[in-house]
């Protein structure tokens, strides 16, 4: 029986990192974003509740698709198995976001 792929993706929102794992990733229709589909969560198998994860699914609740800015993904990664989803500060970190904007479309050519 062939395995699922698993996505981790890593993005800026309001001064916060959120990490979310989906099952599918891609270009999507809309130039400049990202199409995040089939956000996955951990399955609720134990009596602890992690509060960071609660959070990030109650914000994505509901979502069947969404669309992240290029600009604000840090990173995407292919994992083996799904960790946990978390939103955490991004102040004290050494990520930094792109300068915006990454691409201006023109009607001028200078050159």
């Amino acid at each position: 029986m062939a395995e699922k792929t698993i996505f981790k993706v890593i993005f800026m929102n309001q001064g916060q990192i959120y990490e979310i794992y989906a099952q599918n990733v891609g270009h999507g229709a809309m130039f400049g974003f990202v199409e995040v589909e089939q956000i996955v969560f951990g399955e609720r198998t134990t009596v602890v509740v992690d509060p960071s994860e609660e959070k990030i699914k109650t914000e994505f609740q509901g979502v069947k698709r969404t669309y992240l800015p290029m600009h604000s993904i840090i990173r995407i990664d292919e994992v083996d198995k799904q960790g946990t989803s978390k939103i955490s500060k991004a102040e004290g970190s050494n990520v930094a976001q792109f300068p915006i904007p990454v691409y201006t479309p023109g009607g001028s050519n200078k050159t």
